[in-house]
């Protein structure tokens, strides 16, 4: 079959480069791609959020499948267009993709449904909200409600910068902001594959958001990852599965949405139990660099079953490799702020040729025959082994050969994992 990734990042490449080896899928095309997916796929000059041109190339492109990456199309309603064409998608309705879209109609879903998460209170008046917070003690937590690209987040202490961010969502994200709980506890991301009716976890990822060593500086759209998390218990991840990913995906169910797609939810482990901290409606990036890297089952077979509704199928058969995978994300300079692009990247092929090491395409671009940067996160440079430190030692290996004007990176991710948490 002919399948379509929607996207052009790290996730993406993963993504189309896992079904590139799929034995159903005959050609893969990415719209609008990069620089890496451009050597595996057909690249079509289409942006992710253009709706209307992507159901058009469907149709002209005569696609069997299409892969919705990223979360802007979902809940603009790609996969409703497409669906509406007898066209088959992975990805959920735009109405299912509120769990991401919209974070406080993710908490009240959850407080319909028993699903365990944190208190949170919705505001579209900047003085109720600033009143709100004499009620609560720091630190703060202030969330634009709709989507950020994963910087819509704010933890402090400062109470001015609890203001300074209110005053920022109401201004730029739907006119309404999210006052949470915090939730003392270690973070971890949780993944399953849902097809309107069954649910089928495929796995625990653990990220990095903050933009500098030590958990310092803005958040980001993610700085690196590992997986699996190697002190994640069974009985703990049982919970999980049941509460965090079964439970929502009947709930949406129950309430007319069902959701086909890949759930993503990120929760922390807490003195009570695992809370939800929030839901995503797509695979997550960085994510999924560390998780598609390990999956030994076919990609494309597990997609095309979501998308037909026949997951029940192939429950059986999905397996996991038991080696780890750490991420590093090479970023621009200012990221995640302004950044320069079209920076020359040197090193990728000798980085690439590092035993065991991906190196993923995230903002790239083919430009006179160079590769250069197009993004604020450029690369994802994966390293597996058979424990997190011999795949960490590899990234960071592999990471040092690749150079362009300002790159920078975490140097800490998965630092003292083996030890047994989260350094």
């Amino acid at each position: 079959m002919r399948v379509l990734v929607v996207g052009g990042g790290g996730r993406e490449h993963a993504i189309a480069s896992g079904l590139s080896r799929s034995a159903v899928v005959d050609e893969v095309l990415a719209a609008p791609g990069n620089a890496g997916i451009g050597e595996i796929a057909t690249l079509l000059p289409i942006p992710a959020d253009d709706v209307e041109a992507l159901v058009a190339a469907v149709q002209n492109e005569r696609i069997d499948l299409t892969v919705v990456g990223p979360e802007v199309p979902l809940v603009a309603g790609l996969a409703d267009r497409l669906r509406d064409r007898d066209s088959l998608v992975f990805g959920p309705s735009a109405a299912a993709a509120r769990i991401e879209g919209s974070k406080s109609w993710a908490k009240e879903l959850c407080e319909r449904h028993g699903i365990p998460a944190g208190g949170s209170h919705a505001f579209t008046d900047a003085a109720a909200a600033m009143a709100a917070l004499d009620s609560m003690s720091p630190p703060y937590v202030v969330k634009a409600d709709g989507l950020a690209a994963g910087k819509g987040v704010t933890v402090t202490e400062d109470r001015g910068e609890a203001e300074r961010a209110i005053r920022s969502a109401l201004d730029s994200h739907q006119g309404r902001v999210v006052l949470e709980e915090f939730l003392d506890g270690r973070e971890v991301s949780a993944f399953a594959l849902l097809d309107g009716v069954e649910t089928l976890p495929i796995g625990f990822a653990c990220d990095y958001k903050r933009a500098s060593d030590g958990d310092q500086g803005p958040n980001t759209g993610g700085m690196g990852a590992y997986s699996p998390d190697p002190v994640l218990d069974d009985s703990t991840k049982k919970l999980v599965e049941e509460d965090v990913l079964h439970r929502p995906a009947e709930a949406l169910r129950d309430e007319g949405e069902p959701f086909i797609g890949v759930l993503y939810a990120g929760l922390m482990l807490t003195a009570e139990g695992p809370k939800v901290l929030e839901f995503n409606a797509r695979f997550g990036d960085p994510e999924a660099e560390v998780l598609l890297p390990r999956l030994e089952s076919d990609l494309g077979e597990l997609v095309l079953a979501t998308a037909e509704g026949r997951l029940a199928d192939v429950r059986d058969s999905v397996r996991f490799t038991e080696d780890a995978c750490v991420t590093v994300v090479l970023v621009s300079a200012g990221y995640p702020g302004s950044y320069e692009t079209a920076k020359p990247i040197d090193g990728l092929e000798k980085a690439a040729q590092t035993e065991g090491v991906r190196v993923f395409h995230a903002g790239t671009e083919m430009r006179d025959g160079r590769v250069v940067t197009a993004g604020g996160r450029v690369l994802s440079v994966t390293g597996t082994g058979s424990t997190t430190a011999e795949a960490r030692t590899r990234a960071y290996e592999a990471a040092r050969h690749i150079s362009f004007e300002g790159m920078r990176y975490r140097t800490d991710i998965a630092a003292g994992i083996d030890g047994g948490g989260r350094a």
